[in-house]
Order: structure tokens, then sequence, then C-alpha cells
């Protein structure tokens, strides 16, 4: 059975180190985007166009955040 909380492809990276240890460093969005660029072709069949493009949507955030200020 896979593990819901913590599943196989957060572990999955190549380096051998999972995504939470960078991106827990980071404000929210800029780890968020990081977070879907790093897990893109593991998760998808879609060849990462999906988080991909989530990716882009907390980019985008944060530059409106950061030019708001």
């Amino acid at each position: 059975m896979s593990d819901l909380i913590n599943p196989d492809h957060y572990k999955a990276h190549g380096s051998g180190i999972e995504c939470i240890q960078i991106t827990e460093h980071m404000c929210f969005n800029l780890g968020n985007s990081i977070k879907y660029i790093w897990r893109a072709d593991l998760k998808h069949t879609d060849g990462g166009i999906q988080d991909l493009k989530k990716a882009l949507w907390y980019i985008n955030r944060e530059l409106g955040k950061r030019q708001n200020q």
C-alpha cells in the first residue's frame, strides 16, 4: 500500500534529496514553485506540463507580491 502522507514520488529524485530539505528554507510561493519543478517528471504522464504550469503560477504570484511592495 502506498504511503498517502509521504508518497514515493516525494523520494524519487535522482539526487536522493527530498524537496522539502530545500524548500523549507524558502518563502511559501518560491518553495512551492521549486516543489512542482522538482517533481515535474515524477508524477504525471504529461511530460511535466501540469506541474510546470503550477510552478509558473507560484512564481508569477511571488513576482506580483514583490512588485506591489
